[in-house]
């Protein structure tokens, strides 16, 4: 293919090409151009336009591109980077003023809305005269910069400033989760049951399984999660309620089966007013109930703690794995499919590695802790 745009430099500007290439003046770019027109000069190298794109790491187009500009431009329009015709635009808000709506974008919305949507954040920022107008797009750009995510809200487990009680509940169980030997961990969850009201259509090559959006309620129950951390075992099962002697039920069961032989058992439990000793007292007679509860060993998470707690992170796997997503019309398909799931877990053996120490808290959390006062 004839080249339409010819590359014939002059001995004065071959020498200040390979100037530039020798001693690297100018930036990147520069030297990049200066070494494209110095090997695509017909009276030196000549090369093709594709080696010299291959050669610099560069695209053929980016070759020709320079190759015209030589010709119709000249030698010093190639060389130093095209000069900006028109003005920059300036502007259009200062410091003060992005200071200004950001401040009004991190408050409270105004009255009838629960967020602030950037054409709500652009009217209400040319009613108080921060500006005389100003679009949405601009908003977006300026809050993008000061660094505001799009989520407004951000549910959070925020736990006091000082608080001796929490400080004390807290080292207790991680005094326990230091401890070699296994503790059982437990939590609940309540679960909203829904039958389909229209039989969904199986999913195809062309299209995937489509459930149609009318459900009808099925009543409640409550999930109860048991779990050793260290063992990595798991039971799971679901109660049509969430009462003292629901509880204290479960309870038993264990103690009479898997832990039958265990002296002493130590459980990991949130402070509800269901997981109490009196429990047992409700449920079984004083005798049965008093033999039960010398075998428990209680250790409370603090209240705004429940992040201490091994089985609601048991809870939550439980919940995206096998719940979330689906419809369970009854107490018996919830119970066949959290046993099923918990069956599964328990093959694998999962076991939790917990690495959050006394120490940790102590240096990390320490906002928590009373100040002593000689």
């Amino acid at each position: 293919m004839v080249k339409k745009y010819i590359v014939r430099l002059s001995d004065q500007e071959r020498q200040h090409l390979e100037e530039i290439v020798k001693r690297l003046k100018g930036s990147s770019q520069k030297v990049r151009r200066a070494n494209i027109l110095l090997k695509a000069n017909v009276d030196g190298a000549n090369w093709n336009d594709a080696k010299i794109a291959e050669a610099l790491s560069c695209r053929t187009r980016t070759v020709e591109n320079l190759r015209k500009r030589f010709v119709l431009e000249g030698f010093d329009s190639v060389l130093n980077r095209k000069k900006r015709e028109t003005p920059p635009i300036a502007k259009k808000l200062d410091g003060k003023q992005e200071a200004e709506i950001i401040a009004l974008r991190l408050g409270p919305a105004p009255s009838g809305f629960a967020n602030w949507s950037l054409r709500l954040l652009a009217e209400r920022v040319v009613e108080l005269g921060i500006v005389e107008s100003i679009s949405h797009e601009t908003l977006r750009r300026t809050l993008k910069r000061g660094g505001m995510t799009p989520r407004k809200i951000q549910y959070w487990v925020i736990p006091p400033h000082v608080d001796a009680e929490f400080t004390a509940a807290m080292e207790d169980v991680l005094d326990v989760y230091a401890q070699p030997y296994d503790e059982i961990c437990m939590d609940e969850q309540p679960v909203q049951l829904t039958r389909e009201t229209r039989t969904p259509i199986a999913a195809t090559k062309e299209h995937p399984r489509r459930v149609d959006y009318e459900y009808e309620r099925a009543g409640t129950a409550c999930i109860f999660m048991f779990t050793e951390p260290l063992s990595g075992w798991r039971n799971v099962t679901a109660r049509p309620h969430r009462t003292k002697v629901d509880w204290a039920l479960e309870m038993e069961e264990l103690l009479r089966t898997r832990y039958a032989k265990a002296r002493k058992v130590i459980v990991v439990c949130d402070n509800l007013n269901t997981h109490t000793r009196g429990a047992f007292y409700e449920a079984f007679e004083p005798e049965k109930a008093r033999e039960l509860v010398k075998r428990v060993e209680f250790h409370y998470t603090p209240k705004h703690g429940s992040w201490l707690n091994i089985a609601e992170n048991e809870l939550s796997s439980m919940t995206r794995q096998c719940l979330s997503g689906r419809r369970i019309e009854s107490i018996e398909m919830l119970r066949k499919e959290t046993a099923a799931w918990a069956s599964a877990s328990n093959k694998k053996q999962r076991g939790v590695d917990w690495q959050f120490t006394i120490d940790n808290a102590r240096n990390k959390l320490k906002s928590l802790y009373p100040k002593i006062k000689m």
